[in-house]
């Protein structure tokens, strides 16, 4: 799901990050707000499944009445249809105080669907709904949307993790786009959670991150290095009316120059909240990597292997194939995602900041070295249990705080 969501609004953040940046030879046209740079939020849109046979529950609207206290109800948000409700974490420099905010949000969640007699679960897909049932969430954008993509805005009754990380400028945020990029077959083969789809397994890892690509503004950012130069892509798209703000573009990664951060948005949805606020951690680590190292030169040909590494991330996750450039054609070469993603956690450890971060490289390093996935996890259960629905019954516990099991911990 990709509608506009937010982790917070202008007038929430604090003065250090609220303020304007104008890059070198930006026309005003979109202006970017600075962050403290590699400050991290998550947001999680989740599923709601009745008790009787798990399947999607439409319960949205009223979910949100029984959450208390009543503050929190600015950190919980509706989404396009109504068997979906979405996280909102504030703003962290440490992945463990992610972590203890996201145990506060999901107990008022779990307290309020008690009153309605339905269950939450995190997953990528919702294994056996299907897309004609789902009811559009009451919303004039909602239904806007419903009216423009058709049939679309209902298959978006998919479930997804989007990470924000801080940047001080629109140039700092276009970099750090390009450079995320490279990066996305780890997010998706790391967050994997969707193997099954409208009541079959699709064999791929992560079914929802095809769900995306449908829509005709997503894919990746443009190929421009300035900030100037995209305002100038931006208002012409704006001026023929094929966007009306930055909400309209689905990328994979986008800049969000409203609240000075950069949007990764390939990841499903973890089955726990520890695993998606891991991968805030690690979104975090690379960020500060790249944005040191600048290790890409963004050109032409930047993108040209990246639906082939996508593809390989969404069907095989871990055990894809990653197609690097060389020097010239004969350096170029594939290796396994799951050997990059150690190489790469090597790279980071210089810039580990706490013993918090530490524990995200040991983690992952864990996950990668055994082929671990959330994908995996639940076609396990469905192996032993038989049954779709009973496996959505054991997600859904696993999400809501049932002792995991040692994998996700």
């Amino acid at each position: 799901m990709t509608t506009e969501t937010l982790i917070r609004n202008e007038h929430d953040a604090p003065a250090s990050q609220a303020h304007v940046a104008g890059p070198q030879g930006s026309a005003g046209i979109l202006p970017f707000g600075s962050s403290t740079p590699f400050t991290m939020g998550i947001e999680l849109e989740l599923q709601l499944v009745n008790r009787r046979n798990y399947n999607l529950a439409s319960d949205a609207v009223d979910l949100l009445n029984w959450i208390e206290p009543r503050d929190l109800k600015k950190q919980i948000k509706l989404e396009m249809t109504q068997g979906m409700i979405e996280l909102n974490s504030g703003i962290h420099t440490r992945v463990d105080e992610l972590i203890e905010e996201l145990k506060g949000l999901r107990a008022a969640l779990n307290k309020g669907a008690q009153y309605l007699n339905i269950d939450v679960s995190g997953g990528g897909a919702h294994p056996f709904q299907h897309w004609n049932e789902q009811r559009i969430t009451p919303s004039e954008r909602f239904h806007y949307l419903h009216e423009k993509y058709g049939y679309l805005a209902k298959t978006f009754t998919v479930f997804g993790q989007h990470i924000h990380i801080g940047v001080e400028n629109g140039d700092d945020a276009l970099y750090l786009t390009h450079g995320f990029s490279r990066y996305v077959p780890h997010f998706i083969a790391l967050s994997a959670a969707s193997p099954f789809y409208q009541g079959a397994d699709t064999r791929f890892e992560s079914s929802r991150s095809n769900v995306v690509r449908a829509f005709p503004l997503s894919g990746t950012a443009p190929v421009h290095t300035t900030w100037a130069e995209f305002e100038t892509y931006y208002d012409e798209l704006h001026q023929m009316g094929i966007i009306a703000s930055m909400k309209d573009f689905y990328w994979d990664i986008r800049p969000k120059p409203e609240y000075g951060t950069v949007e990764i948005r390939v990841c499903d949805t973890p089955l726990t909240i520890e695993h998606a606020a891991h991968l805030g951690a690690y979104a975090q680590l690379l960020a500060r990597w790249i944005l040191t190292e600048r290790p890409f030169v963004v050109g032409d040909d930047f993108y040209l292997l990246y639906q082939f590494n996508r593809f390989e991330a969404s069907r095989f996750g871990l055990n894809g194939q990653l197609a690097l450039h060389g020097a010239t054609p004969s350096q170029s070469r594939k290796l396994p995602i799951y050997e990059h993603l150690l190489q790469q956690l090597q790279l980071l450890e210089p810039y580990v900041a706490n013993e918090a971060e530490q524990q995200t490289i040991t983690r992952l390093r864990r996950i990668a070295h055994d082929r671990l996935s959330d994908a995996g996890w639940l076609r396990q259960m469905f192996a032993q249990r038989g049954s779709l629905n009973d496996m959505m019954r054991l997600s859904s516990e696993l999400w809501m705080g049932v002792e995991p099991p040692p994998y996700f911990q």
